[in-house]
């Protein structure tokens, strides 16, 4: 998903993978995946971003993620 990204491609990949194969070992179905990563992404933006900053990352993220599932 990142383009440019001051992280190296092997620490995006290695955490990447880490969180794919939690999901996979869990058992999680795509509908529990994808809820628990929305969770995830909602607590990052509640915790690590300030309040009036929330939701234009929150529409950048999501502008983002349709891009990248774009057929």
């Amino acid at each position: 998903m990142p383009q440019n990204s001051r992280y190296s491609n092997d620490e995006f990949e290695a955490l990447m993978n880490k969180v794919i194969l939690t999901l996979e070992e869990s058992g999680a179905n795509r509908d529990l995946s994808l809820m628990v990563l929305g969770n995830v992404i909602t607590h990052i933006l509640n915790t690590q971003v300030k309040a009036e900053n929330r939701e234009a990352m929150a529409s950048q993220f999501a502008d983002v993620l349709k891009k990248s599932v774009k057929a």
